[in-house]
């Protein structure tokens, strides 16, 4: 068996195919159709002389030799990008199209005063940016979909490389009518059986106030999760609860007229942290973290009175 015929397209395929147990599921986000899929891994496993999934009416599930060759897949579609990306570089500097993701909690309440920035100061250089929930940022980043990536921490991933930028405070949100609302800041006792509002389970964000939601005894609404952080503050203004909220959004979003009102806890500074990520064995790894200090410079214009610099 001679590995000629395997292209990148067929490995990139078998990555993000392995992530489902549904070739639709796949398809959909390689944004091509289903039978093309099929096609494009039979022709991969034909050529391999084995298989790499187990079809079934249930759906499509790794062989345990499908399992084992994913990292070695992984390993090469990362080697074919740093090619493309070091003679790109080398020829003509940052240019062409980089692709970011980032979080849906952060990305839309900083980029936009940052990205235009960077732009006029890497003038061949332009990000697709793509929001995508924390748990598959990482993921993502490995397999090639993203070139960097703007998340919040922990990331524990000893392939990606990850950058500090920001320390954010995170404030509580009430209503004006809400008891607290004559006060500029409560303690964390007082949270006592408070019910709280929160993002759906599976951002990051919801983890931490879940936390948080623990420590102080309050209530956790699960029945009442929001799709953003501005369902959250819709259902703050209809006295459903109260909110834990990130600085940046607040700075973005809250406005005098919405009826809102941010205080801060008196015994703990709460706050989250976002990094720029990487991987290990990019080829422009050095480029990167000059372009994360450019972040941090930027962020610091902007809203040096909102975050912490790291």
């Amino acid at each position: 068996m001679s590995g000629e015929n395997i292209t990148l397209k067929q490995l990139r395929y078998y990555s993000v195919a392995a992530r489902y147990d549904s070739l639709r599921q796949a398809a959909r986000e390689l944004r091509i159709s289903q039978p093309s899929l099929s096609a494009q891994l039979s022709a991969l496993e034909e050529t391999l002389g084995v298989e790499l999934f187990e079809r079934s009416r249930n759906g499509v599930f790794l062989t345990p030799l499908g399992r084992d060759l994913l990292q070695e897949t992984h390993t090469a579609i990362q080697a074919v990008n740093a090619i493309a990306e070091s003679a790109s570089f080398a020829a003509k500097g940052p240019t062409g199209m980089f692709r970011l993701g980032v979080t849906p909690s952060i990305g839309p309440y900083s980029l936009p005063w940052i990205l235009p920035a960077i732009h006029k100061k890497y003038k061949k250089m332009k990000f697709f940016v793509r929001e995508e929930v924390y748990t598959n940022l990482a993921q993502g980043l490995m397999d090639g979909k993203y070139d960097l990536i703007l998340t919040t921490l922990p990331l524990d991933n000893p392939a990606i490389t990850v950058m500090p930028l920001l320390r954010e405070p995170i404030y509580l949100v009430t209503s004006n009518v809400h008891r607290f609302a004559k006060k500029k800041s409560v303690k964390g006792i007082d949270l006592d059986g408070e019910e709280i509002l929160t993002i759906e389970e599976h951002h990051q964000f919801y983890k931490q106030v879940e936390d948080l939601c623990i420590r102080f005894h309050a209530k956790l609404l699960r029945d009442y999760e929001g799709t953003s952080l501005d369902a959250i503050r819709q259902m703050v203004y209809m006295e459903m609860g109260i909110a834990f909220m990130p600085a940046l959004y607040l700075r973005s979003e809250i406005k005098a007229r919405d009826n809102l009102h941010i205080l801060s806890l008196e015994d703990e500074a709460i706050f989250r942290i976002h990094a720029l990520a990487w991987r290990n064995t990019s080829p422009l790894r050095n480029f990167y973290r000059k372009l994360g200090e450019s972040f941090q410079t930027l962020i610091k214009q902007h809203f040096k009175e909102d975050v912490t610099l790291l």
